[in-house]
């Protein structure tokens, strides 16, 4: 089984422990956050190889960052240290509903410094799949160089290539250059896993279907727009169709989830289950991530999983 391989910036979590300006919180709670990290933990813990690249700083988030990688049975070969640059991290607000406040600490950190020379290290050809985002490019100019060249060397290798654009538009420098680089990328993808919000942005329009078609149009193979509690609309070359969501009994915490529905189409695929299947599987990790706080600590394992799948299908008999 030759696996995943990622690549992102990690970061220190520090979670409020009560609702409020971030500015007046009192106490906060440790856990660590990345996107791409957030999809390498959901596909390790339904039982499958991951290798994560990235580089930290040698400071507490740092060692912190690896120990969980490890705990979680992630291959942490390709993370390099800096001597001279430490780890982001970011503060994360507590809310009863809705999207949770925000605020990095990453400008110019370890990760930042990522360059096509550390990726001159990785065998692709170790690897099945490559999970990519929006996020490593924004960083620095070697950032985007660096993914750039994964793009070559994965598709030289014959990876699947699955790409969320991800959008943090704070990290670059105006939209147009964030809308260019995001969608320059997603045409060298074999999977663009876009949300409508994020179509609206980067193409000008919230419908499944136009977004599908734009992304179709300018190379990529299957488009999966993520629809947040409707389910997901799928374009698999002329194929499309809707697969719906799963029912929540309360939303606690929506970061997360996008990445968790990732990890489920990721890991479909890499178990050669029919397309539409593999989506069902990723609405289902999606529903199940917003149930609880923190951006992974919900992430389930094959059990949960398939005990969260097979209650929802009882329930519609």
């Amino acid at each position: 089984m030759k696996g995943l391989i990622l690549a992102g910036e990690p970061m220190g979590l520090l979670i409020a422990q009560s609702e409020g300006a971030l500015g007046d919180v009192s106490g906060y709670d440790l856990a660590v956050a990345g996107a791409e990290f957030n999809v390498a933990v959901g596909v390790a813990r339904l039982g499958h190889r991951v290798t994560y690249m990235t580089k930290l700083g040698r400071d507490p988030f740092g060692e912190r960052i690896v120990r969980v990688l490890g705990a979680n049975d992630i291959g942490t070969e390709f993370v390099a240290w800096s001597a001279d640059r430490r780890t982001g991290f970011m503060l994360k607000g507590r809310v009863h509903e809705g999207d949770p406040p925000i605020f990095y600490f990453r400008a110019g950190s370890a990760a930042s410094t990522l360059a096509p020379e550390d990726v001159e290290a990785i065998d692709f050809s170790a690897y099945s799949h490559i999970h990519l985002t929006g996020i490593l490019p924004a960083l620095t100019n070697e950032t985007r160089a660096a993914v750039n060249l994964m793009f070559e060397r994965a598709r030289a290798a014959g990876l699947t290539i699955s790409f969320d654009p991800n959008l943090r538009p704070q990290l670059w420098p105006d939209e147009r250059t964030m809308r260019e680089t995001i969608n320059a990328l997603a045409a060298r993808a074999d999977i663009v896993l876009p949300g409508t919000a994020e179509g609206k942005i980067l193409m000008g329009s919230d419908d499944p279907a136009a977004i599908s078609t734009f992304y179709q149009e300018q190379g990529a193979q299957i488009v999966i727009t993520k629809c947040g509690s409707a389910g997901a609309y799928v374009a698999d070359g002329a194929e499309r169709y809707h697969v719906p969501g799963f029912r929540v009994r309360k939303v606690v915490d929506t970061v997360g989830a996008g990445d968790g529905f990732a990890a489920g189409v990721i890991t479909g695929l890499m178990e050669d289950l029919p397309l539409r299947d593999a989506v069902r599987r990723a609405a289902a990790i999606g529903a199940i991530q917003v149930m609880s706080r923190g951006d992974n600590e919900g992430l389930p394992t094959r059990a949960a999983l398939e005990t969260f799948m097979k209650e929802a299908d009882s329930a519609h008999e």
